[in-house]
């Protein structure tokens, strides 16, 4: 049987179509998705407390129920502490106002003697933008009611999910094992262990660093003297979770806070110099200590992964993008055919030898003895 031989351009743009196919089923399907992804990453976190507590003779049923209750005591006393901090917060927003709009008529006198523009066209112009801001406020309103509606739902779903992925957990092994067959059972057991321990640790020493990253935040805000330091702190070190992106932006909330409560704008050049600092001791010594020997993801890929879950699936999907491309990792590094694919999301160096010129030894003359 003669078989017909499939041009270059042909694959290529089959596997276009197909990458764009699932790409649009996973940003459609993305508010049911994600949830899931989300509760089996915290079901496989939670799985040796669920063992722990099975040892002890306690049934299934009731050790799945008290490790989401003990989670859930974990969140609600996080919460109430945080809410204390949020209260002094909200009551330095009258402050807060009063000094942003100081500093809007400042800016705006620095702006009309620098680009030679009255002030009043310049007050115009931003009454103009406020006026835009209200119409189009009952849509963006709609808007904020549907994305907490959804995120409500989800919150009530996570654990919902979370409790059946745990109690079904090994009827969903073992479909994973057959419908690879026996054949591949070994091959399977390798990425399923492998996978579940990659998950463990790295979701264990993202919450060591966020710990640490939300001390030094505190410190370092509190010796400052900016207002809110701890909630401030806190949060950045919950944004810093996303790599490399995180930083960058947890250093905005403070150098604003430093803006609208400090009588100089030096102290911004305070704040993120210390973040500076605070950055470069996260990126140097916690993260290769502690995150990066968890998961070998080249930073080029992190970078790509980060931005393309975020376009995919927003915020959430930043979150999961590094435990998503470990599991591919593991994935490729266990199939033969796609260990190039998984070498490439490594960062194992290979030496450089392209760039090395080999000098062929000369041969030694050999006199010929007449």
């Amino acid at each position: 049987m003669n078989t017909v031989k499939v041009p270059f351009s042909v694959k290529a743009a089959i596997i276009c179509v197909g990458v764009l196919a699932l790409m649009t089923m996973l940003y459609e399907a993305r508010n049911i998705i994600v949830p899931i992804i989300y509760a089996t990453i915290f079901a496989i976190a939670m799985t040796p407390v669920v063992s722990f507590f099975e040892q002890k003779k306690i049934s299934r049923v009731g050790a799945i129920a008290l490790t989401i209750l003990l989670v859930f005591v974990i969140l609600v006393t996080t919460c109430v502490l945080l809410s204390s901090q949020m209260a002094t917060f909200a009551d330095s927003a009258p402050q807060l106002e009063s000094k942003f709009y100081e500093l809007l008529n400042s800016t705006i006198t620095w702006a009309s003697g620098m680009f030679q523009v009255s002030t009043t066209q310049i007050k115009s112009y931003i009454s103009e933008a406020q006026t835009n801001m209200l119409h189009n406020s009952s849509s963006a309103i709609g808007a904020t009611l549907s994305t907490v509606t959804n995120m409500v739902v989800v919150l009530t779903l996570i654990p919902v999910y979370i409790f059946m992925i745990l109690f079904y957990q090994p009827i969903l092994v073992e479909f994973i094992r057959r419908i690879f067959g026996t054949e591949n059972i070994d091959q399977v057991n390798k990425i399923l262990t492998a996978s579940k321990t990659i998950i463990q640790k790295y979701l264990g020493a993202l919450l060591i660093e966020a710990a640490i990253m939300a001390a030094l935040n505190s410190i370092g805000l509190l010796a400052i003297g900016i207002q809110s330091a701890i909630i401030i702190g806190i949060i950045g070190a919950i944004i810093n979770i996303i790599p490399y992106i995180g930083g960058i932006i947890a250093v905005l909330l403070p150098m604003l806070m430093a803006l609208l409560t400090k009588p100089s704008p030096s102290y911004c050049l305070l704040v993120l110099g210390v973040y500076i600092i605070i950055q470069f001791i996260d990126n140097h010594y916690i993260i290769p200590k502690i995150v990066a020997s968890k998961v070998r993801i080249n930073a080029l890929v992190s970078i790509i992964v980060i931005l393309a879950g975020g376009a995919l699936w927003g915020v959430p999907g930043m979150f999961l993008s590094i435990p998503l491309i470990a599991i591919l990792k593991i994935i490729c590094d266990q199939i033969e055919v796609l260990q190039p694919w998984g070498f490439l999301l490594g960062d194992t160096m290979p030496a450089m030898s392209i760039f090395k010129i080999k000098i062929k030894p000369k041969k030694p003359k050999v006199k010929v003895e007449q």
